[in-house]
């Protein structure tokens, strides 16, 4: 598992934006934006820089644009000298404004990008916010294949040639899709989701052990593979241990901590014979059946109590 510090460079923002430029750097568009949040510089046109953070991008809107227009010429220079010579990491005007000549020429003496949109600014700024928080998002990397069974992301784990790329070629030639294998980038994307991808490098590959690399995308076609999924379980598979107990029932829910969001989680002991993609298909179901709100093996428990009382042994059943 390997945990990798997040950014995004700001041509990939001005690109998804299409972004109009007033003055860019040579290395303007290789910036690297770390911070998600971002910044309207009201009270740093008026003069309070205590908290000015340089490294979130600025966002200039009608109202800071009239504020600063309205300044006589010896404030308004002396105003954004004070501003540009901070550095922010990029300034975007809004609402179709364009630079005021002394920002133009400031921004060229610091080199500080000076961006613009049509887009208003509070459209523009949820749009950027939500950009920004996926983009940087906080993210591990872990070795293990995520594939789509019946809408649910899971996550397969398990020990080094114990059969996760295999389960996940059953998978595809049953009709499921694939995400990743061998190394999922995990993101989280809010307090309660994450979502998977594959490195770039390795994407819509899976290695098979005796047969190499398979390009899963060329063989199975575009509608066996995704770019990304949300990761609703994780099954950890195990080798068989004769005499280990394993649960037969599913009343203890098993949870994985990834990010600090806890992940339903299903051990899954593996033994010659066993047709793991079958059981990854049913325990997707099951899982999808949780989530809305029916648990077999508390309605089943329910019975056993109502025949026998509640003081019922049920680990011997099926034996």
């Amino acid at each position: 598992m390997g945990f990798d510090r997040p950014y995004v460079n700001l041509g990939t923002i001005i690109d998804e934006f299409s972004l109009g430029i007033s003055y860019l750097p040579d290395n303007g568009r290789n910036i690297s934006i770390t911070i998600g949040e971002i910044n309207r510089p009201g009270l740093a046109f008026a003069g309070y820089f205590e908290r000015f953070e340089p490294a979130r991008i600025q966002l200039v809107g009608i109202v800071e644009q009239s504020y600063v227009r309205d300044m006589d010429a010896e404030r308004r220079k002396t105003v954004l000298i004070e501003y540009f010579s901070r550095r922010p990491v990029a300034v975007i005007l809004t609402s179709g404004n364009e630079p005021l000549p002394e920002m133009t020429e400031l921004a060229e003496y610091y080199e500080v990008p000076l961006l613009k949109t049509e887009k208003k600014t509070s459209e523009f700024m949820s749009a950027l916010i939500s950009s920004l928080n996926l983009h940087l998002a906080p993210r591990i990397t872990m070795h293990g294949v995520l594939v789509e069974v019946y809408g649910e992301g899971i996550l397969i784990l398990g020990d080094s040639g114990i059969g996760k790329s295999e389960a996940a070629i059953e998978l595809i030639k049953r009709g499921h899709r694939l995400i990743a294998d061998d190394a999922v980038i995990i993101k989280r994307v809010s307090a309660i989701s994450l979502v998977g991808s594959s490195p770039e490098l390795i994407q819509y590959y899976v290695e098979l052990r005796g047969i190499g690399i398979v390009d899963v995308r060329r063989i199975f076609g575009m509608g066996a593979v995704k770019q990304s999924e949300k990761i609703n379980m994780i099954i950890k598979l195990e080798t068989w241990v004769e005499g280990k107990m394993y649960d037969r029932f599913g009343l203890e829910t098993e949870f994985t901590d990834i990010l600090g969001i806890k992940i339903p989680t299903t051990t899954v002991p593996v033994r010659s014979g066993r047709n793991l993609a079958v059981i990854i298909e049913i325990a997707a179901m099951n899982n999808r059946q949780k989530m809305m709100g029916y648990n077999t093996a508390e309605e089943f428990n329910k019975k056993l109590v109502e025949l026998y009382g509640p003081d019922v042994d049920i680990s011997g059943l099926g034996e």
